[in-house]
């Protein structure tokens, strides 16, 4: 016990100095948690508002729609799968479409788009469209052929809220439909890409111009209650509807995880950059300590105190410097991601860029708890690495060299 408290009492020797690598310590820590906090926030952000306007967690389609994107290759019984997806406790919201490509045209210009027949409250529950629209009310229930165009769509076409315009597109058959639509709501979400592509129509509107059966359906799109059990979910589900095709979120859009592998490495890349940083700090501190106790390690070492004792002091030092600073860096961090998760970082001012790459302009930093357990770790072989050198240098003393120091 005695090194121990030898190597406490050696760091309040030099009040300031100590103060100062502690807060260095402190200020790194809390600074790597907060760029975690917000990297991982930017990961959550893309991939909730992918998720919320194009793949949801799981989806159901024939095998072959996917790469023909036919209107023919629709499943005839998607009603009747859709009522029982919302019985399953597993899922917590579910919705039928029918999927079309066609043209959309106004008397100022025209534009191909992909027409999603929707029920407006199922589809609600997916993807808060309602939520979305900043132009009318949605969909009224007496009312036939009306459909919501996203804003730029809007711009685009140069039409407004009770325009007219003519969708053009293929029944099953083959068969070229034409239906005029009067536009019931204009929305608006924050992907640039989706809002350009999707126009959505009442799906018994466009079963009925495409003859597709009462209830067929291109595809079923659901959120689950649990988004860890999503992989296990498909599984079951893969097995219950049979030989339906059934795909997760990274199946349907494999550059989500690409991205989200790419934050993972830029944060343990972060991560090293600056324990890297930190470290170089410790051991410049130290090892200044060391040479200014030049005269002292050399009379402990002259009255018996072996050099495995002194090495383990002065490591003992540098631990106990990281481990007083650590804590109050990773509490701070901790309070401050906790805090803008809360109120959120506004990045409106550059709302335009975020938007081409599908994210909102409020960031909400967030941490898991193997984020904290990486910086745990990373800081103690920090610690310990930064330790070795300047204990090195203290061994390799000569105590007769060393008591001649002035």
């Amino acid at each position: 016990m005695m090194i121990p408290k030898i190597a406490w009492r050696n760091i309040w020797r030099s009040r300031t100095r100590s103060l100062v690598v502690i807060g260095s310590v402190v200020i790194g820590i809390w600074a790597l948690i907060f760029l975690l906090g917000f990297f991982r926030g930017q990961v959550d952000n893309y991939v909730s508002n992918i998720i919320e306007n194009e793949t949801s967690h799981i989806q159901i389609h024939d095998s072959l729609f996917k790469t023909d994107f036919e209107v023919r290759l629709f499943m005839p019984e998607a009603t009747a799968m859709v009522h029982k997806l919302q019985a399953d406790p597993q899922i917590m919201a579910v919705t039928e479409r029918l999927l079309v490509n066609g043209m959309l045209a106004s008397s100022a210009a025209a534009q191909g788009v992909m027409v999603k027949g929707i029920d407006l409250q199922q589809e609600d529950s997916v993807t808060h469209i309602s939520g979305k629209i900043i132009e009318g009310s949605g969909f009224e229930s007496d009312k036939r052929n009306q459909i919501l165009l996203s804003q730029r769509t809007a711009e685009k076409l140069k039409v407004g809220l009770r325009s007219k315009v003519v969708l053009t597109f293929q029944n099953i058959h083959g068969d070229i439909s034409t239906g005029a639509f009067r536009i019931a709501g204009i929305y608006k979400t924050v992907n640039r890409t989706s809002d350009e592509l999707y126009v959505f129509a009442q799906i018994e509107d466009m079963r009925r111009l495409t003859d597709v059966p009462a209830e067929g359906a291109h595809e079923i799109a659901m959120l689950v209650k649990d988004f860890d059990q999503t992989e296990s979910i498909a599984k079951e589900l893969k097995t219950q509807f049979s030989p339906w095709k059934v795909e997760t979120y990274k199946e349907i859009s494999p550059d989500l995880e690409l991205f989200n592998s790419q934050i993972r490495i830029n944060m343990i890349i972060m991560t090293v950059i600056f324990m890297l940083a930190l470290i170089f700090g410790i051991i410049n501190t130290m090892l200044m300590a060391v040479l200014e106790r030049i005269k002292e390690l050399g009379m402990l070492m002259a009255v018996g105190m072996n050099k495995l004792k002194v090495f383990f002091m002065v490591v003992l030092e540098t631990i106990f410097i990281a481990l007083i600073g650590a804590p109050i860096g990773m509490l701070l961090g901790y309070l401050t991601t906790i805090y803008l998760h809360k109120v959120g970082i506004d990045l409106s001012n550059w709302s335009k860029a975020l938007e081409e790459f599908g994210m909102s302009d409020v960031v909400r930093p967030s941490l898991t708890a193997e984020t904290f357990f990486t910086i745990v770790v990373a800081v103690v072989i920090t610690a310990i690495l930064a330790s070795i050198y300047p204990a090195l240098k203290a061994i390799r003393l000569k105590p007769v060299e060393a008591l001649r120091k002035i």
